[in-house]
């Protein structure tokens, strides 16, 4: 498989900028991955396609406001500032991508809020755009935190261009959402209410969680054509011994586990064990996963329509075979789906 053949035309209309008003409400495109053939449903109507006994698993990260605005000592220049994850807590050091970059050096003082009341100081340089900060805080670490976020937005996909609104906190964010690490939501897990969970719990779906702390590896571009030599960006993960007891229950028992998002796809293959079974796995993973590739524990799979040439769709493609999955695209589009993080879902069965 090339990055090649990954490209299409996508309307820039058809990406959404905004979510269903409810969020079981928006579009599904079924798709049989044995035969490529395509149903359009609501979304709420997944509860069809599953029975008494199967299990679905989702990924229960939340997403943090990863995105300040400072300013540059002296000079005042406004600087951008992706927090990516906290490397020492004690010392209040995180691990940053900064933009402009070319202006930031190590050493420089970052200011940050309206009265830039909270500092950072400059200590390392970890990629061309990454820095290494240590926040100058002398108060307890959930109040640091609790500050830091505070001054912090929500970190939308780059493809969507309108501001970001206070709503977009809760909006970008499951409704099960508990550990607290991802700077990219779990889209695919957006459109489940708390109603359609009920439903799906009542007809007997089992519901288990997996933990992966999604990063902007997800929308770094590929800029090599054989996808063999693209290396992904580590994601921290966690399978534990009662999501793989679940797993593990469920194929023993001849039931379907369905993966909700690219990313629950990506760190059950980080888990696989032998015979159709997983393992318990706490540490990262930078599994890339394209065309052809055999999943001996997934058997269904729930995704958003993704951008072309995006790690999220070849992922979806090495699932619902490259063939059927590019012409559910071709009628995806056709049929005026929206795609994106905020856009429609589509179930591979």
């Amino acid at each position: 498989m090339k990055l090649s053949n990954f490209k299409f035309r996508l309307p820039d209309n058809l990406i959404a900028q905004h979510p269903t008003p409810e969020r079981d409400q928006c579009r599904l495109m079924v798709v049989n991955r044995r035969d490529g053939s395509i149903q359009h449903c609501i979304f709420k109507d997944i509860i069809n396609f599953f029975d008494d006994g199967d299990l679905m698993v989702f990924n229960d990260t939340k997403v943090f406001p990863a995105r300040l605005d400072g300013n540059k000592e002296k000079t005042g220049a406004r600087i951008e500032v992706f927090l990516l994850r906290e490397l020492n807590a004690e010392h209040k050091l995180w691990d940053v991508l900064v933009e402009p970059a070319r202006k930031i050096r190590i050493g420089n003082k970052l200011y940050f809020g309206e009265d830039e009341s909270l500092v950072a100081e400059v200590i390392d340089n970890t990629t061309s755009r990454g820095r290494t900060l240590r926040f100058l805080y002398d108060g307890p670490h959930d109040e640091f935190k609790a500050t830091l976020f505070g001054m912090g937005t929500t970190p939308l996909p780059p493809y969507i261009t309108r501001p970001v609104t206070a709503e977009d906190a809760e909006l970008y964010q499951t409704i099960y959402a508990s550990k607290e690490g991802a700077v990219v939501a779990p889209a695919a897990g957006f459109h489940f209410s708390r109603e359609l969970l009920k439903r799906l719990e009542i007809k007997g779906v089992n519901q288990g969680f997996i933990t992966i702390h999604s990063g902007l590896g997800n929308y770094r571009e590929i800029d090599v054509e054989d996808l063999t030599k693209h290396r992904m960006d580590a994601e921290e993960m966690v399978a534990d011994q009662a999501l793989v007891d679940l797993v593990n229950r469920t194929k023993d028992d001849h039931h379907r586990v369905c993966a909700i998002g690219t990313s629950v796809l990506r760190a059950i293959s980080s888990a696989v064990s032998v015979g159709g079974h997983m393992k318990t796995y706490t540490g990262w993973t930078n599994k890339f996963i394209f065309p052809p590739y055999d999943f001996t524990v997934t058997d269904a799979l729930v995704s958003n329509f993704h951008l072309p040439y995006s790690t999220m769709l070849m992922m979806v493609a090495a699932f619902g075979g490259y063939e059927h999955v590019m012409h559910a695209y071709e009628v995806a589009i056709e049929e005026g789906y929206r795609f994106g993080v905020y856009g429609d879902a589509m179930l591979i069965i």
